[in-house]
């Protein structure tokens, strides 16, 4: 599974300041650590940055990648940061991203032949100008209006990476199991394309001493749906191992398959954290309604 850290960004208060401040060493130091855990993209989250957006984008992809030669996931609103991005990138063996192309019109439009002129691949998340989709079949039909332009433009399936867009469960419970269908989905939709998700939205909401379980539960499910990417915090290094298909986590994958799949199951059998994941399943499988005290049930 491909690995892009999501560290680096602006709502951060040490890197957001580092970013104001034009000052390489946080960020650098923080990128040459990603790199040290393995990542494989380093997403660069510069929200809107309507204020100097591309100097802004051309300075942290040059200092970055004095640092560390790992290819970047451009992630911002403003299209002119993101070409110049693109542009400051250096070559290397994976192509940059961009992070995202969603199925506006306008977005598409702009994006689409961008990525073919700095040969890019990209994230294509599957929202429209109405919002969030409500199930797995509205996302499949935002995806399938994503390749279509993608492929007019010449552009290789393997090169996009949509994304279901993974919501809080805390608010929007019965969207995740949407999300995990609409991936399940990918192969025959779009034969060849790849995925992704910022799993770490799962578990927005709720207490922080649950956000790790929730956010590792849920990659088990995704990955188990056919997940081929993961936008993750890559200084956990529990979720990274579980996102590198570390046999540590063979079990707990079986098992959460298992409870996803709504299999048979002898409880007793199972350890206190085993039945920690079969409980957290079920609220995210939208069979427990949710609320904070879950495990407590």
């Amino acid at each position: 599974m491909l690995i892009i850290a999501e560290n680096i960004n602006v709502m951060s208060k040490k890197i957001g300041e580092a970013m104001r401040n034009k000052d390489p060493k946080p960020i650098q130091e923080l990128a040459y650590k990603l790199a040290e855990n393995g990542v494989d993209y380093l997403d660069i989250n510069l929200g809107p940055a309507r204020k100097e957006g591309p100097e802004l984008m051309d300075w942290i992809v040059r200092i970055i990648q004095k640092a560390v030669d790992l290819p970047l996931s451009l992630d911002t609103t403003n299209i002119e940061a993101i070409e110049a991005g693109l542009r400051a990138h250096k070559e290397l063996a994976r192509k940059p991203m961009i992070n995202s192309i969603n199925a506006r019109p306008d977005r598409l439009a702009a994006l689409i032949p961008m990525a073919v002129k700095y040969n890019a691949c990209f994230i294509g998340l599957t929202i429209s100008a109405e919002g969030i989709p409500r199930d797995a079949s509205e996302r499949g039909i935002l995806a399938a209006e994503i390749l279509f332009h993608a492929q007019e433009a010449g552009i290789d399936p393997k090169d996009i990476f949509f994304d279901p867009i993974v919501v809080p469960v805390s608010s929007q419970q019965r969207q995740l199991r949407e999300c995990t269908e609409f991936l399940s989905m990918i192969p025959e939709l779009a034969p060849g394309a790849q995925s992704t998700s910022g799993v770490s939205n799962v578990s927005n909401g709720c207490p922080k001493h649950l956000r790790s379980l929730v956010n590792q539960t849920y990659l088990c499910m995704l990955k188990n749906a056919g997940l081929t990417s993961a936008i993750v915090d890559g200084l956990d290094k529990d979720i990274l191992s579980l996102a590198g298909d570390s046999n540590d986590w063979l079990k707990i994958r079986k098992l959460v398959g298992k409870i996803t799949s709504r299999d048979p199951i002898d409880l007793e059998t199972l350890s206190e954290e085993e039945l920690q994941f079969v409980k957290t399943v079920k609220v995210l499988n939208g069979d427990i309604l949710y609320s904070d005290s879950w495990l407590d049930l």
